[in-house]
């Protein structure tokens, strides 16, 4: 019986894209906002503006990243689902990068990593060779 079940979800998803690392912080995302809503309304029991204002916010903010989650993992746009998650993991790695500041191009867009605390520094771009001054 289950391996019927197994075998129907995997026909289901086949051609599917699946999770991935965004999809992964949606969860959390969602996972914390529901956690933070129950907490709060064990708080704020009898607050109008909690039960009347905060607490549907936090709900519709909790499904919405629910359902953008499912909407990515049942997705048959497999480009534009790894188009949004290597978005997402460039700026994941820019926030999370201690070591390095990154920078754009004025002239062609390209990211530049450049070492922090160097003062003023002049960075040439390696794609067009443009040179511009920034602050690190």
């Amino acid at each position: 019986m289950f391996r019927r079940i197994g075998e129907s979800v995997r026909k289901f998803m086949y051609g599917r894209y699946g999770s991935d690392q965004l999809n992964i912080v949606l969860l959390v995302a969602a996972i914390a906002v529901s956690l933070t809503n129950s907490f709060l309304s064990l708080i704020f029991r009898n607050s109008f503006v909690y039960i009347r204002i905060l607490n549907p916010i936090l709900y519709l903010l909790m499904l919405a990243l629910l359902g953008f989650g499912i909407f990515r993992m049942l997705s048959r746009n497999i480009y534009a689902r790894q188009k949004e998650n290597r978005k997402f993991r460039q700026l994941w790695t820019c926030l999370t990068d201690r070591k390095n500041r990154y920078f754009r191009c004025p002239k062609c867009k390209q990211t530049v990593r450049v070492p922090r605390k160097r003062g003023k520094i002049n960075i040439t771009c390696p794609k067009c060779g443009e040179r511009f001054i920034k602050k690190t």
